[in-house]
């Protein structure tokens, strides 16, 4: 397809100069741009198709250079990105120095946060809209967009009772295509199919005293008699009962993908004062029929060929395993050995690769939706009674349930096995996914044991001792493929590291992901520089073998840790509190790790190599480091 509009987009305002005919035009356009994106790198995909009319509809009727406009679990990003004079670059989303795939406010003034997690959206469009009226700029009108699949996240209803409490104008619009990555899950998921099958219902008073006008009346009802008709009237005449009953002006449902019938009744609510929920349903991979037959597979899918009738004839596959798999692999095996393991997921059942476990334990599988908090509280729950349950979530996402970390598992000692997907840097995801800070944010609990695989070899074994360990333990691991080295078998001891080989000149010390790095940094020192560093398994973040790690530092001339995680608080910082509660001297000990601020986008390998973790960085620190470092300085 030639684009014909999109290039002469550069301002939503643009919009309303183009025809009906236009527009229809512009959203096969947007479609098509978001096609040829996903024909090159791994994107968002499903959810993008399912947003073109509505994305087009709010910017027809709402200014959003002045009007706020917040997109929840901002991966459906991208045609607002297209409509905002972003066309030029589009073909540089997620790539290192092009277009972010969540909303970056660096890119536009009309992406007003990074919103990467699900659920704050109402939160954070409400505190706009208060501060808004306090400045004595009330005309600003506020929306927030928010998917089916978030809207069960607490915060949500905390920001809704709130909202309804403070009575602002606020549109909270309910996009509505019974997905999220996985199909939704839950009781809120049944009401919202009801409510879809409703007619189209826009408040109450008119179509209540219509039948209330119809009903024979048998002397003069009272006003609780008349009230208890009207509710029972609410149920039966719309599925929106809940949000009215929160206070909310429920409207709707709506057609997503009817564009001027959406445009219409936007038109509508920009005039309805007080907070109202406008529910549209839209279907995911809408306008791409085979990421319609399988939203699924197409949410993020891998680069794929389509032919001119836009049928998929092949999708790239990779021949090499991820971490994940592995791990997923580990937890089906141990689910068959005892049946007393059970597993959680936060709605991420297809990105932890838990398909077959939820097929053949459907019992001992559970899905809590994007519930982060209530998942570990209920694991809390489940170790209480006597089962050894595994809370299956990515590190990123794992920081929504820190309070519940503390309370309900660690406070409690109980035997919580937390296996953190994505510990590390999330590639092409950015700033909102990287699970950066998972060392230092579960190492600072009392009672909780903290480890990571330095490689393939270590994910079972390491499970297994997971779930032997009589208190809450935490194993991350990267989204990477999996990488193994050699050597002899050393089973997991509880603070126990493991050495690859011992350095005369230094020691790298490795915490999970970086071992096979340090390992390849090593093996070329010593043929290309002649030093021999060796390299410590770190495996445990806490406890930390100081034996093992004292010794490095009294018979080697320099030391270095290096870990996938924020220096603040990590693996290098507990073996820096550990020397400084011994007296032993760290003059010679170097730590290595994510600097101190917000890593972008960008592929793994790129960003490790920006900030001095791959293996030429690797070197060149240890040489620096080495007694021919210091003489050539």
């Amino acid at each position: 397809m030639k684009f014909e509009l999109l290039p002469r987009i550069h301002s939503p305002a643009e919009l309303r100069g183009l025809t009906d005919q236009q527009l229809v035009q512009l959203g096969d356009e947007i479609r098509e741009a978001l096609c040829n994106v996903v024909q090159e790198r791994s994107a968002h995909f499903a959810s993008n198709l399912g947003v073109v009319e509505l994305c087009l509809a709010l910017h027809l009727v709402y200014d959003f250079s002045k009007d706020r406009l917040i997109w929840d679990t901002g991966h459906q990003i991208y045609p607002h990105k297209l409509i905002t004079g972003r066309f030029d670059r589009f073909s540089t989303i997620r790539t290192k120095g092009g277009l972010m795939g969540f909303p970056n406010p660096n890119e536009s003034p009309f992406d007003l946060f990074m919103t990467g997690h699900a659920g704050a959206s109402v939160s954070t469009v409400l505190g706009m809209k208060a501060g808004d009226d306090l400045l004595g700029q009330s005309g600003r009108k506020s929306v927030a967009v928010i998917g089916d699949g978030a809207l069960p996240s607490g915060v949500v209803f905390e920001a809704m009772n709130n909202a309804a409490e403070l009575k602002k104008d606020l549109l909270v619009i309910l996009n509505d295509n019974e997905m999220g990555i996985c199909p939704r899950v839950g009781g809120l998921a049944k009401y919202l199919d009801k409510a879809r099958t409703a007619p189209f219902y826009n408040g109450l008073k008119r179509d209540v005293n219509w039948l209330l006008n119809k009903l024979p009346v048998v002397g003069k009802p009272s006003r609780d008699a008349i009230g208890q008709i009207k509710d029972a009237l609410k149920g039966f005449l719309h599925g929106g009962m809940l949000f009215e009953e929160m206070g909310f002006r429920y409207i709707g449902p709506v057609d997503g993908h009817d564009l001027f019938a959406l445009r219409s009744t936007l038109e509508m609510v920009k005039e309805v004062s007080g907070p109202v929920l406008l529910h549209v349903f839209t279907k995911k991979g809408h306008g791409f029929e085979p990421a319609c037959e399988d939203p699924v597979m197409f949410h993020a899918p891998p680069p794929f060929v389509r032919n001119k009738n836009n049928e998929v004839v092949s999708v790239s596959k990779s021949t090499s395993r991820a971490y994940t798999n592995t791990m997923s692999d580990a937890i089906y095996d141990a689910m068959h050995r005892d049946s007393k393991v059970c597993v959680l997921t936060a709605a991420m059942c297809e990105g932890n690769k838990l398909g077959r476990v939820r097929q053949e334990f459907p019992d001992r599988f559970f899905d809590t939706g994007i519930c982060e908090a209530h998942t570990v509280a209920f694991a809390g729950g489940m170790a209480k009674s006597g089962l050894r349950p595994i809370v299956n979530i990515y590190s990123t996402f794992l920081q929504r349930s820190f309070d519940h970390i503390f309370q309900e598992v660690a406070l409690q000692n109980l035997p919580v096995t937390f296996c953190l997907d994505r510990g590390g840097l999330a590639g092409p995801d950015g700033p909102t996914h990287h699970g950066v800070f998972d060392n230092s944010y579960m190492r600072i609990f009392p009672n909780m044991t903290v480890m990571a695989p330095g490689d393939e070899l270590d994910v079972a074994p390491m499970l297994d001792f997971a779930l032997a360990h009589n208190g809450p333990t935490s194993i991350r691991y990267p989204k990477a493929n999996v990488e193994h080295v050699e050597r002899p078998e050393a089973p997991i001891e509880l603070g126990k590291a493991e050495v690859w080989r011992w350095g005369e000149d230094g020691m790298f010390i490795a915490f999970g992901s970086m071992f096979t790095t340090c390992v390849a940094a090593a093996e070329r020192l010593r043929v290309e520089e002649g030093l021999d560093v060796g390299v410590i398994n770190a495996r445990f973040a806490k406890p930390i073998d100081r034996a093992t790690i004292f010794r490095a530092m009294e018979e080697t001339a320099f030391q270095i840790t290096v870990e996938e995680n924020t220096v603040c608080g990590g693996f290098g910082s507990a073996v820096l509190e550990a020397c400084n509660a011994a007296g032993v001297s760290t003059a010679n000990l170097k730590v290595l790790g994510i600097p101190d601020r917000f890593i972008e986008h960008g592929e793994r390998d790129e960003l490790l190599a920006d900030i001095g973790l791959d293996v030429d960085s690797l070197m060149a620190t240890a040489v620096a480091m080495s007694d021919r470092g210091t003489l050539v300085e």
